[in-house]
């Protein structure tokens, strides 16, 4: 079921013929709804770009977890 659009539309003959104009639109963070024959097929949207979290900062989030019992932690997924 299709809800709504996101971003611009744009037809399969543009995607095929401005691909260059569209990937550097994305590269921008635009996006954009392709259309066939005016129905909606499908989204291209930007992905989001990783982040790198300093390890001693990771460290500090889980220092105050309670330990992990491995055996119980497999039979609950194997449940």
């Amino acid at each position: 079921m299709y809800v709504g659009s996101v971003g611009r539309a744009i037809t399969q003959r543009e995607l095929r013929n401005q691909s260059g104009e569209i990937m550097r639109a994305l590269n921008r963070g635009e996006s954009f709804t392709v259309t066939c024959n005016g129905v909606p097929v499908g989204e291209l949207s930007p992905t989001r770009s990783r982040q790198v979290v300093d390890r001693d900062a990771v460290l500090a989030v889980f220092a105050g977890a309670p330990p992990v019992d491995h055996a119980r932690l497999r039979k609950d997924l194997d449940d």
